[in-house]
């Protein structure tokens, strides 16, 4: 939806939502705080505010209802969907995304996506490797 005329001007350009979502133990979704979500969002609030990111807002989420694929980070207005498990995750989607108006396509999550694993089918073997050691 676009703005209407007489609509007040944004508090920010860009709303970033992590989700912070705890499951229970052995939960057949998971969850994203039991992947690290939490530290991750902590993590991307700082670095936002050592860029320089004054028009961006970090925000913790409760469920965002894509745990099995997480932890799960959105950005509006663009609605964009991330997979986020690791800091250089964060340092990417904040450069690159947030920065410079990118798209990085390997932690995209894509509605025909099931679980994690398909987000990392599309990943670099090297980066997909990495990810893995960060479980």
């Amino acid at each position: 939806m676009s703005a209407l005329p007489g609509d007040p001007r944004p508090f920010y350009r860009c709303h970033v939502f992590c989700c912070t979502n705890e499951r229970p133990a052995g939960h057949g979704r998971g969850s994203c705080a039991r992947r690290g979500s939490v530290k991750l969002r902590d993590y991307m609030k700082a670095r936002a505010k050592e860029l320089g990111l004054s028009d961006v807002r970090i925000n913790a989420a409760g469920c965002l209802d894509r745990c099995e694929l997480g932890p799960s980070v959105v950005i509006y207005p663009e609605g964009i969907w991330y997979q986020c498990r690791t800091r250089d995750d964060v340092d990417e989607i904040l450069l690159r995304h947030l920065c410079r108006g990118e798209r990085i396509e390997r932690l995209m999550m894509m509605p025909q996506d099931q679980t994690a694993d398909d987000i990392a089918a599309r990943q670099p073997a090297s980066t997909a490797a990495a990810a893995a050691d960060d479980r």
